[in-house]
């Protein structure tokens, strides 16, 4: 008879040990979903830059302390999930989260910047963001030259999801006056 196969699930406590014991390297590229370890695409020179670009998009709210600026730093979502979105917009603490890593309470807006992973970014993490209460995620499509919308969170769903392009404008829900236009966001210059 067969024995079913059993998979061992780590918890956010124990995926911080293995990297404090160095079983991870520094710059392993990894996130705990789920609480399986899960291998990041490598960053592109593209992604690099659009990232670059949000945050010197975003840089203003910083600015004037209404947001801090998560640039791929942790998120806990839960016990067995912590993700490195690429830029997350989170509530102004004067500790700057030194006490612990931000919860799902504290995002305002996450982006993840896709160049490679669009379908992973879109059917694995953007309901992972939604079951944890995310108000809104944003995902660039980089080869696409898109920009997906996801906000308006209800029944760990998002009810509005948006597909803006070049030549229109998007605001985070919590800065409705903050008004970026897709291709700043992409770089595309000239349209």
């Amino acid at each position: 008879m067969a024995e079913p196969v059993t998979r061992y699930r780590f918890t956010v406590e124990e995926f911080h040990r293995m990297g404090e014991v160095g079983i991870f390297r520094e710059d392993d590229r990894l996130e705990l979903i789920e609480g399986e370890l899960v291998r990041m695409s490598p960053v592109g020179s593209r992604h690099a830059a659009c990232v670059k670009r949000l945050v010197d998009l975003f840089l203003p709210l910083q600015a004037s302390r209404r947001v801090l600026l998560g640039v791929q730093d942790p998120v806990r979502l839960d016990d067995r999930t912590e993700v490195y979105p690429d830029v997350s917009l989170l509530r102004w603490r004067a500790d700057y989260y030194a006490s612990g890593h931000p919860g799902p309470e504290a995002v305002l807006l996450v982006v993840e910047v896709s160049e490679t992973s669009l379908a992973y970014d879109r059917e694995v993490k953007v309901p992972l963001y939604a079951r944890a209460g995310v108000p809104e995620v944003w995902v660039v499509d980089v080869e696409g030259q898109a920009l997906w919308v996801h906000r308006r969170l209800a029944r760990e769903a998002y009810r509005e999801v948006g597909h803006l392009e070049v030549g229109e404008e998007v605001a985070p829900q919590a800065f409705p006056e903050h008004r970026l236009r897709v291709q700043d966001i992409l770089g595309i210059s000239g349209k």
